[in-house]
């Protein structure tokens, strides 16, 4: 399949942040400018009868080098041994009015209906939920777009973060210049049923030739994936247990299944092309 696509032509000279040297605040106000110029809030609106979901693309400093935090997925009963970002399906249910008059009585203290009509809050919740970062700890930097559809028919909607290890307060003093504090990534709290592995991809691993691995997103668009095979079992990764570091890959090799192709662990599908999109707004990519 890679054979037949157009030469991709990955570039770090118009790149509009460093990916070696730490994010610092002014190096995220330019990922926030560059977010507003590529996607206009107001170009995409959430359509009737759709299903949404949020993911959050976590940005973040690890010993000092600019990266992204990434997932393995868990054993769970879809995306099992996938690369995603944080996020998950949007929670919009309004059970109450589905009850007739007469057996609204029924409810008590101990039945919560929990409601999350907003994206950026369904992405949040499944953030700390999956990875333990606390959304003071998060610092929007934006959203990007189109929002595209998942295998499953959600409308996935992506948004940009930088995530602070002691809460955006704490580098709000810092001068714009000053490296923003790197994350330990011990500090995490992983989902032992819904994430077996979270790491940090540097930037600069999106330009190195031998991870880089050309395919069609949905048959039409290409897009780099990125092979992580060697991070997940490095030092810049952390486990939900102490088994061994493994994905899942499907055996029929069909897109955007399981962890990747020819056996390695890839950061592809949806997750890959939306790495790929936001390397293109930072001009990482020509």
């Amino acid at each position: 399949m890679s054979s037949a696509l157009p030469a991709l032509s990955p570039s770090s000279s118009k790149a509009i942040v460093s990916l070696t040297q730490p994010l610092t605040r002014r190096s995220c106000n330019a990922i926030r400018r560059a977010l507003e110029e590529a996607y206009p809030q107001s170009e995409y609106t959430h359509e009737p009868g759709e299903v949404h979901a949020a993911v959050l693309v976590p940005l973040c400093n690890v010993n000092g080098t600019p990266g992204v935090l990434l997932e393995v997925r868990g054993k769970l009963r879809t995306h099992s041994g996938e690369v995603s970002f944080p996020g998950g399906k949007v929670d919009e249910v309004r059970l109450v009015r589905c009850l007739r008059p007469a057996q609204s009585h029924k409810l008590n203290a101990s039945f919560a209906v929990q409601t999350d009509p907003s994206t950026l809050a369904a992405a949040l919740r499944e953030t700390h939920e999956e990875v333990g970062i606390r959304p003071e700890q998060i610092e929007i930097l934006g959203r990007f777009g189109p929002p595209e559809r998942s295998l499953k028919g959600l409308r996935v909607w992506p948004y940009v973060a930088f995530i602070h290890p002691d809460g955006k307060e704490a580098s709000e003093q810092l001068d714009e210049d000053a490296p923003l504090p790197s994350l330990a990534l011990s500090s995490l709290t992983l989902s032992p049923r819904e994430v077996a592995h979270a790491f940090h991809l540097p930037l600069s691993a999106a330009l190195s030739p031998t991870r880089l691995h050309s395919y069609l997103f949905r048959g039409q668009r290409p897009y780099y994936a990125v092979s992580v095979s060697d991070i997940v079992q490095g030092p810049n990764a952390v486990h939900s247990d102490t088994a061994e570091v493994q994905w899942v890959n499907d055996p029929d090799q069909r897109d955007e299944i399981g962890g990747g192709r020819e056996g390695r662990l890839e950061v592809w599908g949806l997750t890959g092309w939306y790495l790929y999109s936001l390397m293109r707004i930072l001009r990482v990519y020509d």
